[in-house]
């Protein structure tokens, strides 16, 4: 992992998610990471499927569980379960 990488996860982890955060792939986070939503890539289904889940522009994100892949999130109250694919196209800062 570059040294950028873990200055802006540092950044996240601490939860001071603001302009000093790049934007990043949910999926870079690891568990403990919290973050804000910057935006969802990707169109059609899957998009409003995870607009729906609380995906949407400043939401705070908290990873719960990472494992293989597969990622346990904390939003708006939720736990919610995501792939490494879907978490990918999820945009946090």
């Amino acid at each position: 992992m570059s040294q950028a990488m873990v200055a802006e996860s540092a950044c996240c982890k601490t939860g001071s998610a603001g302009a000093a955060c790049q934007p990043m792939p949910l999926a870079f986070l690891r568990s403990g990471d919290m973050a804000n939503v910057v935006r969802v890539r990707g169109k059609g289904e899957v998009h409003h499927h995870l607009e729906n889940l609380g995906f949407v522009e400043g939401a705070a994100v908290s990873v719960v569980s990472e494992q293989a892949g597969n990622f346990i999130v904390q939003i708006k109250g939720a736990s919610v379960a995501l792939d490494r694919s879907v978490a990918s196209k999820i945009i946090v800062a």
